[in-house]
């Protein structure tokens, strides 16, 4: 018994979706900049196909390439966060890295200790103003 088997195709519309959520850009974002609605979005993302001269404004809207989009994969993706997590180099691809380990120049326990302290104070100041009346 012969299995039919699938060419293997590229759905552009999923690899569009991952690119937008991967640049925190929501639907509605890229549907103002492209002048359409959000709808129209949506269905784009669950095309399999799409136009050359749409996926150029896409494209352009996300700021990658046509070609980025057409070979996108996830598992590149995690490879380049990998290899850039990892990197020692003194090029530019260690901010990316010390972007992901940051460490804040302040302590925070004091500033939360500071904030509830003055969130105490408000509410006793409320407190007060509560027994004039």
């Amino acid at each position: 018994m012969e299995t039919a088997q699938k060419p293997n195709r590229t759905h552009i519309g999923r690899k569009i979706s991952r690119i937008r959520e991967l640049r925190g850009m929501k639907q509605e974002s890229l549907a103002k900049a492209l002048g359409i609605s959000q709808q129209a979005i949506s269905k784009l993302e669950q095309s399999e196909e799409i136009e050359d001269s749409t996926l150029e404004k896409v494209a352009k809207v996300l700021g990658v390439s046509v070609d980025a989009i057409k070979n996108y994969s996830d598992e590149a993706v995690f490879n380049i966060i990998s290899n850039t997590f990892h990197n020692t180099s003194s090029d530019n691809s260690t901010l990316i890295a010390s972007s992901l380990n940051y460490q804040p120049t302040f302590n925070t326990i004091e500033k939360i200790v500071d904030l509830y302290e003055r969130l105490l104070a408000s509410e006793r100041e409320k407190v007060e103003i509560l027994k004039k009346q």
